[in-house]
């Protein structure tokens, strides 16, 4: 697929991705989040295999590939979602903002260190340009930064396990749909965040008939939405341009929640945060590899 239209499928992505954010803290406050996240993933798996089934996309993986899948959920699915639910519950979202936004930085780093795919100098430049970016727009909150707490902690595990599930799923895109291996590690996962949600909230499922209707309107947006079509176009992404580019455009997904939370919660967006916002989409034009595209483009018309 054209690079710049997975480019566009990611700012789409992240735009759902920013809703998601403030709309799962709403959630948080109902029903405790492992039992909250497990059934949230359950519901967001048979969503999936239902786009699937629609696009004739289902197969019964390989031997091989289950191996990629499986790890991929424990990483993906249980320890990213576990920890972010978890650390929502415990953090503020400006603090999680924050957090969540060295994602693009660690994948950088990580791919480097374990793939040896190294990002040219302007997408590095990109990745720092984004992290400034999104240090900016976090920090302008009246309460600021401080210092990290065990939510906090619990963000920082659940990025760094997505980070490190990004680059299993890159490796089995090469023989496995992202979009089908998304459908498994939902169901999997779910499977273990039940079977956790038993043994740290029992009962915890009763709450669900005390919920109010909104509360339904915030969990189907981010069960099929937010997680179901986020994950599949997102893993995909990842497969067509890589991890580092995919995760580049993390950065935006701060800016997003921003807007959600606003839109959500009722918090105030300020011109501050729209400057962070100018530092994050250069530092994604940069870091995506987008902009050296056009400069390339550029110089093959001069060059004619």
């Amino acid at each position: 697929m054209n690079q710049w239209k997975i480019y566009v499928i990611l700012t789409l992505v992240m735009l759902t991705w920013g809703f998601n954010l403030p709309s799962v803290k709403y959630l948080v406050s109902f029903v405790e989040p492992v039992t909250l996240t497990a059934f949230r993933i359950l519901t967001a798996g048979i969503s999936v295999f239902i786009l699937l089934a629609v696009f004739r996309l289902l197969r019964w993986p390989t031997k091989n590939e289950w191996k990629y899948i499986t790890l991929a959920s424990l990483l993906n699915v249980v320890g990213h979602h576990y920890f972010l639910s978890s650390g929502l519950a415990l953090t503020s979202g400006t603090s999680a903002g924050l957090v969540l936004g060295t994602g693009p930085m660690l994948t950088a780093v990580l791919v480097s260190l374990i793939m040896r795919i190294y990002p040219s100098k302007l997408q590095w430049i990109g990745v720092v340009i984004g992290l400034a970016g999104v240090t900016a727009t976090v920090m302008v909150g009246s309460e600021g930064m401080n210092g990290m707490n065990l939510g906090d902690a619990f963000v920082f595990l659940s990025i760094l396990s997505q980070v490190f599930s990004y680059l299993i799923i890159a490796k089995a895109a090469r023989t496995l749909d992202p979009r089908l291996m998304t459908g498994y590690m939902f169901i999997i996962g779910s499977a273990v965040l039940f079977a956790i949600a038993l043994i740290q909230e029992p009962g915890e499922i009763r709450e669900f008939a005390n919920v109010p209707a909104t509360f339904w309107v915030a969990f189907f947006f981010s069960a099929i939405l937010g997680t179901a079509v986020g994950h599949m176009l997102y893993n995909y992404s990842i497969g067509q341009a890589g991890p580092t580019k995919a995760a580049i455009f993390m950065n935006l997904n701060t800016f997003f929640s921003l807007v959600g939370a606003s839109v959500i919660l009722g918090e105030v967006i300020t011109i501050r945060h729209l400057f962070g916002l100018i530092l994050i989409v250069i530092g994604v034009l940069f870091g995506s590899g987008a902009a050296e595209d056009l400069i390339r483009k550029r110089k093959k018309r001069l060059s004619a």
